[in-house]
């Protein structure tokens, strides 16, 4: 049998090996131009972090900073072990909590996030945990399966082989000696009969499910009483897809039709067409039984998110527990939403330099607000005075 490590690789690269190439002709011979036009070159792509002042952050002098420096403190669990943190999370037990502006500009300095292109505007988004109604044995007002990460799913971790594919993962399962893409959303919905027995929950409603798995984390309100909250264990290595965009593509809804409650209501009046529209997406989350303690679910770092002062982003370009000033408005509206928040989770959507999801807290309410946030807005992170951070091209 070929050993895994050799079988990635083979995975990455026989796309391109299995076309037999054909030999390409002569060239003509062609004439010099009598002038010929002057080629300009390509634009190097901008870097990600533009250093600021203070100054240039919109509202920075009117934020009540409380929550964002709990949120950073509650980080340092985790950021106190790393060079560039454990002076400032130190610090943090003595903080006038008085004047915690001016702590952060004692220990920080901003830094401007820029797309690559050179633009300091981006997308940001917002989401939620649900709360969904569930069941620990199945019952006929509660069919649909929670599962864990199942066994039979192989996940290679790439930087292991490649240190360059950071944050890259590969999930796949054995047919025979082959490794082979993990099942998709509509491959894995024919498997749950046979894999019942080691499901975690069972809920009511496979749309609410659905939105669950794209927050990442949710509570379920259990019929004896209780309640449990479940968050990301992992996913079958599908590319997420947007079952929204799908239905305003499709001529179905019209775009500002394409909210969550919207999808719902379309799903209400065309039940029979409900499996094929989820099935759009073929990624699946994997989850895991976490204690309902902490203002929210537990992000990246594993730390509790903060309701409206925690926000996910590229860890490729903003380190995570960093605190980043987020200037943008209110979901449709122009309202500002000028304050500190920190950057907590990450998310499979949340790709380049300006970029985050911002954290609205539990139930609908907060499911309401998330569902129609997509704003544009700007962002500063905040790093330490003694961290220069890294250059390279911002990525999209």
């Amino acid at each position: 049998m070929i050993p895994l490590r050799f079988i990635v690789p083979l995975l990455l690269l026989v796309g391109g090996c299995a076309t037999q190439v054909s030999r390409v002709p002569e060239a003509t011979q062609v004439a010099a131009c009598p002038v010929c036009p002057g080629i300009e070159p390509a634009k190097p792509a901008e870097k990600p972090f533009q250093l600021a002042d203070w100054s240039d952050l919109p509202g920075w002098g009117a934020d009540d900073m409380t929550a964002a420096f709990d949120g950073f403190a509650s980080a340092c669990k985790n950021l106190a072990k790393r060079d560039m943190w454990s002076s400032i999370c130190a610090a943090t037990r003595d903080a006038d909590r008085k004047n915690l502006r001016g702590w952060f500009e004692v220990w920080f300095r901003p830094w401007q996030l820029a797309n690559a292109d050179g633009s300091r505007e981006g997308l940001i988004t917002g989401y939620y945990e649900p709360v969904i109604n569930g069941s620990r044995r199945r019952k006929a007002a509660f069919p649909i399966p929670v599962f864990g990460p199942p066994d039979d799913m192989i996940v290679v971790d790439l930087a292991n082989l490649y240190p360059e594919l950071k944050h890259l993962k590969l999930r796949g399962r054995l047919e025979g000696k082959r490794l082979v893409p993990y099942y998709s959303r509509s491959e894995w919905s024919k498997q749950e009969s046979r894999r019942s027995g080691s499901a975690l929950l069972w809920v009511a409603d496979p749309v609410d499910f659905f939105f669950l798995q794209i927050q990442g984390s949710g509570q379920v309100a259990l019929d004896d009483g209780q309640r449990v909250r479940i968050g990301y264990a992992d996913q079958n290595g599908h590319p997420y897809r947007s079952i929204g965009k799908w239905l305003v593509d499709s001529g179905e809804l019209k775009a500002d039709q394409a909210s969550m409650g919207g999808i719902k209501a379309w799903v209400k009046a065309n039940p029979s067409q409900a499996d094929a529209l989820l099935n759009v997406n073929p990624s699946v989350v994997f989850f895991r039984e976490l204690p309902v303690d902490g203002p929210g679910p537990p992000g990246a770092l594993g730390i509790p998110l903060t309701p409206e002062r925690s926000i996910a982003v590229d860890p490729r370009v903003t380190p995570l527990g960093a605190p980043v000033w987020l200037a943008t408005t209110r979901p449709l509206s122009e309202e500002p939403l000028h304050r500190l928040v920190v950057a907590q989770d990450t998310g499979g959507a949340i790709r380049g330099p300006v970029r985050a999801d911002f954290f609205w807290g539990s139930g609908p309410e907060a499911g309401e607000l998330a569902g129609r946030m997509r704003q544009r807005g700007r962002m500063w992170v905040l790093l330490p005075k003694t961290y220069a951070p890294e250059q390279s091209p911002a990525a999209n």
